[in-house]
């Protein structure tokens, strides 16, 4: 069994000196997949000290230092990793990386958000339109899992206020909604909608007026694999015990 954690852990610099450490030991994954570092590579590599037993690649924003940025650590060496997808627009802010293994693909993706009165929404929906290209490239050659922060709540269920956020918030348009479920119908699985298809759970919740004690939060962090490889996908989960950011990590066990 492999163990894959996925976390949007909004500056690593900042969480490694909250418990991270002590919960991704407890979490014990074989690969953990993190968006949002904020950090240069040689940042990550200071992060990477405190966990030995990974390999531990990172992809920094090229263009605004201290922004964006994705990293993967594996216990096994993957065959290959690249960064970004080859697209000049979309390869500036270190939001994408891909490791390769013998059985499949691990893409960690932090998707870009819509930002304040949807002024980057037309952005987002050119990414989602490439970001699926690509993927489909990948899963041309060899099954694919593509876990991160996708900034956007699928359904109703997924956010605790879906009508007061509907076509207002970044996260909750239509274009976004139409954008992720075109990843579904092309033949990608929202892994934990698969074991949970009506359990109420959040991922992200705003750092203001208590929202996550409150649980006011959004599922905007997933796991996607293939169809093909769902069979082999044992368990999906959202740890929302785990603190140190205002998003928890999430996960898949893959046989």
């Amino acid at each position: 069994m492999t163990k894959l954690i996925s976390w949007n852990v909004n500056g690593i610099r900042a969480i490694i000196k909250k418990n991270f450490i002590a919960d991704i030991q407890s979490l014990a994954p074989d690969v953990f997949c993190l968006q949002e570092t904020k950090a240069a590579e040689d940042d990550v590599k200071i992060a990477a000290q405190s966990f030995p037993e990974y390999h531990a690649y990172a992809n920094s924003s090229k263009a605004r230092k201290g922004y964006s940025g994705t990293a993967i650590f594996s216990k096994e060496e993957p065959v290959e990793v690249t960064y970004d997808m080859g697209i000049e627009e979309y390869d500036q802010e270190g939001r994408i990386m891909t490791a390769e293994f013998a059985d499949y693909f691990v893409v960690t993706a932090y998707c870009p958000n819509a930002g304040e009165e949807l002024a980057r929404l037309d952005y987002r929906q050119r990414w989602d339109v490439e970001f699926l290209k690509y993927l489909q490239w990948l899963d041309k050659r060899k099954p694919v899992l593509a876990c991160g922060d996708f900034n956007v709540a699928h359904q109703p269920i997924d956010l605790a206020r879906p009508k007061e956020n509907f076509n207002v918030s970044a996260g909750y348009t239509q274009k976004e909604i139409d954008g992720f479920k075109r990843f579904l119908d092309e033949g990608f699985a929202d892994s934990f909608r698969h074991f949970y298809p009506n359990e109420i759970k959040y991922t992200y919740w705003n750092n203001w007026q208590q929202s996550r004690e409150k649980n006011i939060g959004w599922r905007i962090d997933y796991f996607l694999a293939s169809q093909r490889l769902m069979p082999r996908v044992k368990a999906a989960e959202i740890y929302n015990d785990k603190l140190g950011s205002d998003h928890c990590p999430v996960g898949i066990v893959v046989a």
